[in-house]
């Protein structure tokens, strides 16, 4: 049967790569991520052993060179197996894009080249204590000094704070009128001025991603570590940053639909009632339920598949279809491993199954950056001609 994002050849290896890795390396490690807090390292790396943390990097910097399609093929099967680890993933993959579309950044080709062998990872820290889940208008300025700049700004809860080599972060520009007048620019993990909390990250869900606010006092910007020109994130932002980063949630939130879906099939198929000899199978309740999760995940993937033949075409309704596709994505997290819950009961209930684990890292989703609320405000605000950013 024909993926539903419709891979080419290079692109369903990757994939069938990534099914590989989650197997072996990364869905035995999930419980243990989860429970201790643990920053997925060993995954990390064998997804950096496999090439798969330089899938969108050009072939000429040692990158597989491959696009958003393989890029969600391989996000969802890393999700079915830990969604830590994809988040991770998915906002290396993020930030990436602003790396590999600036036209500012010195060493450029040797980023890219680490990147690729998994010796450099990067990550995004877009929102601000200031202006919270609102990354889109940060409250942080940059201060030119000679030809560099001077920051300080309250980052909160960048995924991989305490292992990322580099931070894509988003601050105005010197004398900015508004947050609009934005730059794009790299932090360097460890230089002076760049303060990771110790408090570590004990969320709901997502457990191991190391999400922890990032606070630069007087970091110091060199000319070459400005990702764009300044005051012009934009083009970057909304043209790369922001649509990898939305497919690639929603492909993470499909993973944890499908994980759902296979775990309660299994659990409906082989649980029963010994005084009656009848199976879980056997209640319409619960098939009706197993039936629902289906439909609600397919619905989603469908939806991602058709935005992502409008991101190989680019057109004016293409931010709506990726718009869209994310909130689809996260409504259907949330529903269907809240189904999956329902339909096992109390071996889910109980961590008996993984399920209790799915049904909390889908809700993360939901609160993070832009959240759904957020999503349906741009959608609704692109369906009656106001500007996204109101």
């Amino acid at each position: 049967m024909p993926h539903v994002y419709r891979l080419d050849a290079a692109s369903a290896s990757a994939a069938e790569k990534a099914q590989s890795i989650t197997r072996d390396e990364i869905a035995p490690r999930a419980a243990a991520t989860d429970g201790d807090r643990t920053f997925p390292s060993t995954q990390i790396a064998a997804l950096a052993k496999h090439g798969l943390l330089g899938l969108t990097v050009d072939t000429a910097h040692g990158g597989l060179g491959l696009g958003p399609r393989a890029f969600c093929a391989v996000v969802e099967a890393i999700a079915e197996g830990c969604a830590s680890t994809a988040m991770v993933y998915v906002m290396h993959v993020a930030a990436l894009q602003a790396i590999q579309g600036s036209t500012t950044v010195a060493g450029k080709d040797a980023l890219l080249r680490e990147a690729a062998t998994g010796e450099h990872l990067t990550t995004l820290a877009f929102s601000e204590k200031g202006s919270r889940s609102q990354f889109w208008a940060p409250v942080s300025q940059l201060v030119a000094e000679g030809d560099a700049c001077v920051v300080n700004a309250d980052k909160s809860w960048v995924t991989s704070a305490n292992h990322a080599a580099s931070y894509v972060s988003l601050s105005q520009k010197p004398g900015a009128a508004n947050p609009g007048e934005s730059t794009l620019y790299l932090v360097r993990r460890g230089q002076a001025g760049a303060e990771i909390s110790a408090a570590g990250f004990d969320g709901l869900g997502l457990r191991g991603n190391d999400s922890a606010p990032v606070t630069l006092k007087g970091y110091r910007v060199p000319g070459g570590d400005l990702l764009s020109e300044q005051g012009k994130s934009e083009a970057l932002v909304m043209g790369g940053v922001l649509p990898w980063f939305a497919i690639g949630t929603s492909s993470m939130a499909h993973g944890l639909c499908r994980a759902a879906f296979a775990a309660t099939q299994k659990h409906l198929g082989a649980t029963g009632f010994a005084h009656t000899g009848t199976g879980l199978r056997d209640l319409p309740n619960l098939r009706a339920r197993l039936a629902q999760m289906s439909v609600k995940t397919e619905l989603s993937r469908s939806l991602l598949g058709h935005t992502l033949d409008h991101l190989e075409a680019p057109s004016e309704v293409t931010p709506l279809y990726v718009l869209q596709a994310r909130y689809a994505a996260l409504e259907a997290s949330v529903e269907v491993t809240d189904l999956a819950m329902k339909a096992c009961g109390g071996a889910a209930f109980s961590k008996h199954l993984a399920i209790e684990r799915l049904f909390r890292d889908a809700r993360a989703g939901w609160v993070m950056a832009p959240t759904a609320d957020h999503l349906l405000d741009f959608v609704g605000r692109a369906f009656t001609g106001l500007p996204l950013f109101g």
